[in-house]
């Protein structure tokens, strides 16, 4: 393979995946974002804050990446056993495929005289019959590769984990803290956006939405490593 096409097929791959790596995305940012202030608001040992923001975005990657591919797997599983259960309630209902074909080669852009044509050329095998009408009720239910979401789950989570940890690496706590604040709050801003044009949203409302919860995730994530800490000063 080629480098062109493989970079074909990393773009088609990646089109396909858009809502997976924004969620992904969005949710190393969030997580990472609350759990590296709330241990940057308790400590001044630079090495104690990475430490916890590495090892916690790693781990949320990897979990984000199991429950990315469970998810898939189960879903396609779901639709193949539909698809089954489909094919046997169909064959004792042939007549009536025969009545409702029509109108989903239509849907599909066949001409009324193209679908009536193909109608007939199947309408006495009840097994192409019902193979055409099932391929046609599944044509919009593409399955998804569960590796391949997977892996674009754990690279968007982690890449997104790693804009609030890395100020901290070559900064002082004090000046992370505001360039670590500011550069995941453009982040955030850049995911709301991202949101709300896969999703077909208003996008004011979307970036808010997820600006405010990297906020509440950080004042969150604050508060419970003020309050321990105090608990164990006492």
């Amino acid at each position: 393979m080629t480098f062109a096409a493989t970079l074909r097929r990393l773009h088609t791959s990646l089109v396909k995946s858009a809502g997976t790596v924004v969620f992904g995305m969005e949710d190393g940012t969030v997580s990472i974002f609350g759990l590296i202030f709330g241990v940057a608001a308790t400590t001044s040992s630079t090495a104690t804050v990475v430490i916890a923001g590495a090892s916690g975005a790693v781990a949320a990657a990897v979990s984000m990446m199991a429950g990315a591919y469970l998810d898939v797997e189960t879903t396609r599983d779901e639709m193949a056993a539909k698809r089954v259960l489909a094919q046997s309630d169909l064959k004792l209902e042939s007549s009536e495929i025969a009545k409702l074909l029509p109108g989903k080669l239509a849907v599909a852009g066949l001409t009324v005289e193209e679908s009536a044509a193909l109608t007939a050329a199947v309408g006495h095998d009840r097994q192409a019959l019902c193979g055409l009408f099932i391929a046609l009720d599944g044509a919009s239910e593409q399955p998804l590769n569960p590796w391949e979401q997977a892996l674009w789950m754990l690279f968007a989570d982690f890449a997104a984990a790693a804009v609030p940890i890395l100020p901290f690496v070559f900064l002082p706590i004090p000046q992370a803290r505001v360039v670590s604040g500011v550069v995941t709050l453009a982040l955030l801003v850049g995911l709301g956006i991202g949101r709300a044009r896969i999703a077909n949203r208003d996008t004011l409302r979307t970036v808010a939405e997820t600006v405010s919860i990297g906020i509440a995730a950080a004042l969150a994530g604050v508060l419970i490593s003020v309050l321990i800490d105090r608990g164990f000063s006492v």
